[in-house]
Formats: C-alpha cells, sequence, structure tokens
C-alpha cells in the first residue's frame, strides 16, 4: 500500500469499484490528467496464475460474501451476477457484447410500462461504438437486430461451437433468424493479446487473455497514466462534510481504517454492494442513506430471467467446446400484441461445463434430480444441447436491496436483497422456454430439463430528471449531492433484454468525458 495519499492528501478522484464502470472511469479520467485512487474489495488477479481451467475453484472469482434472499424468487448470489476483485465481473462474463435497442430506452411511452429512461439510444450511440472500437469486439458483418447492424471492429468468431450450430440449425428450421453474437472476445491479435483458441473457460477467467475484462485492458492504461489501484480495500462509508458534500471514504485494508480523500466520489460497486454502502453511509443531515430523498436508492433492482433449457440428442454435442456463447437470435426482442405480454427476450446458445451442467439439472423445474437419474444424465452429458434465455424484467420497487441488523467482518450491515417476478415476467418466461423447447426439438434433441435461473442485476439507484423519483441524472451525478456519482449497473432505469455490459461501459465513459468537462470549466471542486 502506498501510504502517501493516506497521509491526508486530497486526489481528484476517489473510484469504488474497479468492474467494468469503475475501469472505465479510471483509465478515461487519470489519462485527463486527474488524480485517480480506485479501490477494489477483492484481489489483484495475473490471469496466467490466479486463472485455472477449474469451475469449482474460479467460483472465487464471483461475490461470496453472505448476502441474504428473500421475496417470492428469492434470487441465487455469488459468481453468477456479480465479481469480487480488480475487473469485477467483466474476469467472468461470458463477454456477449450487444447494444441495447431504441425501445429499450421508451418503455414507457412505447408499452405503457415502467419508466423510460432519461437518454435516448442516440445519446449513448458514440459511446458504444467507442467502446466497441477501444477492445475490439469481433461479431458478424450483418447483425440483423436493433439500431446498429454492423460491421464490427473485428471479424465474427470462427469456428463456432457444436452448441452453436445445433442451435442455429433448430432456428433455421422454423424459419426464426439467427446469427453470430458479437463479443468482447478477440477473433485476432490487438494490443499485443491472442486471438481466442475456444478453450471454453470464459466464466472461469482467460487465462491467455484472449477475452476483454477491465482487469488486462483498462485498468492497466489507468495505472500507466497515474491512476492509484489499490486491491483488498473494502470501502464501508462515504465521508460527508458539513457542507452536504462527499469529502472521500473509508476503506478497511488487513484490518486497518484509512480514509482516502477526494474532491469527487464514483461509487461503481455494482447493483447490491451500491445501494449497500449509500445506505450505510447515512447521518444527521442524511438520515435515510445519502442521495436518498427520493427513498429510491435500492429500490427496484431488476435481473434477467435467464431459464436454461437442455435437450438430449442422439449425436453429441460437447457442451464444453468453444466460447460459451457463439449464436443468438434477438427474433423476439420487442413487443408482440400477440404473445399477451410486453417487452421480450434474445435467446443464446450457450456451452456448459460438467459442474455447471450439474449443478443446473439438479435445479429443474418440477423437483431435484438425484440418485440414478442423476447418474445417467451425467454418464449423457457429451449428449446434451442447451439454450438460454435472456428475458426483460420490468421494473418493481417491492424488488430492493435493504439492510440487516446482522454485521460483516467490516463491521458493515450485511445486504438483503428481496425480489419476485411480476405476471408480465412469468409470461414471458412461458414464451421464451416454449420457443427454446422448439428451437431444440427442430434440430433433433428430446427437451428433458428447463432449468430456472437469474442473471445481470441492474437498478437500484436508477437515473432520472426528477429528484423525486430517482437518485442520479443521466451522467450518475446524485441529486442530492453534486459531487457524490454513482455510475454502473444500478442507474439502469429499465432492464432491456440482452447482455448489459456493453451499456454499463458505454455509460461509465459518458460520465467520464461529463466529468472531465466540468474539471475544464474549473468546476472540479465546485458545482460538480
Amino acid at each position: 500500500m502506498n501510504k502517501r495519499k493516506y497521509a491526508g492528501e486530497e486526489v481528484d478522484v476517489v473510484i469504488v469499484g474497479a468492474g467494468a464502470a469503475g475501469g472505465v472511469l479510471a483509465k478515461e479520467l487519470s489519462e485527463a490528467g486527474m488524480s485517480v485512487v480506485v479501490l477494489d474489495a477483492g484481489p489483484f488477479r495475473d490471469p496466467q496464475k490466479d486463472f485455472a481451467s477449474d469451475e469449482l475453484a474460479m467460483k472465487r472469482l464471483g461475490w461470496q460474501d453472505t448476502r441474504i434472499v428473500d421475496g417470492s424468487d428469492p434470487l441465487t448470489m455469488g459468481h453468477n451476477n456479480s465479481g469480487r476483485g480488480i475487473g469485477g465481473g467483466t474476469v467472468h462474463f461470458t463477454a456477449v457484447f450487444l447494444r441495447f435497442h431504441d425501445a429499450d430506452f421508451k418503455a414507457k411511452t412505447i408499452d405503457g410500462v415502467a419508466d423510460d429512461w432519461p437518454i435516448e439510444y442516440a445519446d449513448l450511440e458514440p459511446y458504444y461504438a467507442r467502446i466497441e472500437k477501444e477492445i475490439a469486439v469481433s461479431g458478424p458483418k450483418h447483425f440483423p437486430w436493433g439500431n446498429y447492424q454492423g460491421p464490427y471492429p473485428y471479424p465474427e468468431r470462427e469456428p463456432l461451437s457444436p452448441n452453436a450450430y445445433m442451435f442455429m440449425n433448430g432456428c433455421e428450421k422454423l424459419g426464426i433468424t439467427s446469427s453470430v453474437a458479437p463479443l468482447a472476445i478477440l477473433s485476432a491479435p490487438f494490443e499485443g493479446r491472442p486471438p481466442c483458441i475456444n478453450r471454453g473457460f470464459c466464466n472461469q477467467g482467460c487465462m491467455p487473455d484472449a477475452k476483454f475484462s477491465t482487469l488486462i485492458v483498462h485498468i492497466p492504461k489507468a495505472i500507466k497514466a497515474g491512476a492509484e489501484v489499490l486491491a483488498d480495500c473494502m470501502v464501508t462509508q462515504v465521508l460527508m462534510g458539513k457542507d452536504g458534500r462527499a469529502t472521500g471514504v473509508a476503506f478497511v485494508h488487513d484490518g486497518r481504517t484509512y480514509e482516502q480523500k477526494a474532491k469527487v466520489v464514483i461509487v461503481s460497486a455494482f447493483v447490491v454492494e451500491s445501494p449497500r454502502l449509500l445506505l450505510n453511509s447515512a447521518n444527521a443531515q442524511f438520515p435515510d442513506g445519502l442521495a436518498n430523498s427520493s427513498g429510491m436508492v435500492g429500490k427496484s433492482i431488476m435481473v434477467h430471467s435467464s431459464q436454461d433449457v437442455y435437450a438430449k440428442f442422439n449425436e453429441e454435442i460437447r457442451l464444453y467446446k468453444g466460447t460459451p456463447v457463439l449464436a443468438t437470435t434477438q427474433e423476439f426482442y420487442r413487443t408482440d400484441p400477440r404473445n399477451g405480454f410486453v417487452r421480450g427476450y434474445t435467446l443464446h446458445s450457450h456451452g456448459a461445463r460438467p459442474v455447471e451442467f450439474a449443478s443446473g439439472i439438479s435445479k429443474a423445474q418440477g423437483g431435484p434430480v438425484w440418485g440414478e437419474r442423476f447418474r445417467e444424465t451425467m454418464l449423457n452429458y457429451n449428449h446434451y444441447g442447451r439454450v438460454t434465455l435472456v428475458g426483460e424484467v420490468l421494473p418493481n420497487p417491492a424488488n430492493r436491496v435493504t439492510l440487516t441488523d446482522e454485521k460483516d467482518e467490516y463491521g458493515v450491515p450485511r445486504a438483503k436483497v428481496t425480489f419476485g417476478y411480476g405476471d408480465n415476467d412469468r409470461k414471458l418466461i412461458d414464451h421464451a422456454v416454449g420457443n427454446m423447447s422448439a428451437i431444440l426439438e427442430a434440430a433433433g434433441g428430446k427437451v428433458e430439463y428447463v432449468i430456472p435461473d437469474t442473471a445481470h442485476m441492474m437498478g437500484g439507484c436508477r437515473m432520472g430528471n426528477d429528484p423525486e423519483s430517482s437518485v442520479v441524472n443521466s451522467y450518475g451525478q446524485t441529486h442530492d449531492i453534486p459531487n457524490l456519482f454513482v455510475c454502473d449497473a444500478s442507474m439502469f432505469v429499465t432492464s432491456g433484454a440482452g447482455n448489459p455490459t456493453n451499456t454499463v461501459m458505454s455509460l461509465a465513459l459518458r460520465t467520464a468525458d461529463y466529468i472531465k468537462e466540468k474539471a475544464k470549466k474549473l468546476e472540479l471542486s465546485g458545482s460538480v
């Protein structure tokens, strides 16, 4: 640890969390000449030394600390929805890199549900383009859906996996358009990194560095530009001055508490930890938590419904082969009045390693699978194919993050995560499972297992123009405290129907530009 900063020296910016958003912010602001300190609760890993093709060991890449779950559909927390360590969830995500569609920002206007975002697709389009170019996203020359239809900076990945070919074959027989998926995984060398060799352990950390993460891209560039990136530092409180402005953060490292002073504080700790930190930072001036005059901190969290459908084939599929997601369809992305529900979903062909497969079928719809049936299924692992859902879930204020009376090792109240599906969400899931099953059967499989699951947490510190119904403005600047920002997936107003990482990073890039512009106008210590 560099003790210089902890002797009381104030920096321009302190960032809490080094994931998809925090990494982008650290690079952009440090390269603009600002003094930046980044604090992350987890370790600073070396992909060549600390990653392994081992599903069980690499679960530690996820946030494993205890969280209390509640609600009619309690969430499974951990590796599947949040990271711990430099790079955050980008270290172990599947790297599917989709843009949101214009309709994702206008749910209220188009379908009369949820709320519109305070921005439109056009506001994010240049940032999508910059991020995709910066990390060399690989994708098809023509992507059939959405506002941007290619070409991507790098050509699509090939060859595809057997599961992807199976999926595309099933889609073709049903007249459903499918495509190779855009991926933040290299199809050719880039900035000293090699192309993907289809090891298939993307969710366990990419040892060759073919898959993007902020650990290997943005954080090294931030450090080169002068940022200090400090691992194993659990931030416990945002510190406040008597003038109602943030003055820095308190954090714990090796059992000792430190303070980092800063002109600007940016919380990029993700959907559970960002609201938890704001709520735990309550004081006499902000008794309900920081930035919470609206009462919306922690409320309206969302996930994507992520049901898996497994089918058994006579021929071998070998789900372990290749990058997990190599083919996709967004034919069901938008509202279809014939369906009886609004909004839509994306379907992916999705590989599975053996432990993931075993864990999934043990929780299959209709009751647990165990004993002889479980053993027989595992022996036939190579003959199963899989399709996965990314379904939009509508925001509900009852789905929320709150604090419990139980405290963790740092003295911070544990988070309680309450979640339940709404009627529209359930109808969407049923429709999607029907289409997933039809695709697998058209390809020659026999559907045997439907696995309830969720992924991609969003919301909890929603953006908006009205301070009475939102936590931050469209740049992540909190309405209540002008030099306190929240910039991560918790800003989302709705969940969309596609993987969110591209949108998270594009929002962070937009926020970085906003802060840089304010700094140019000498407003960094004033009205930012």
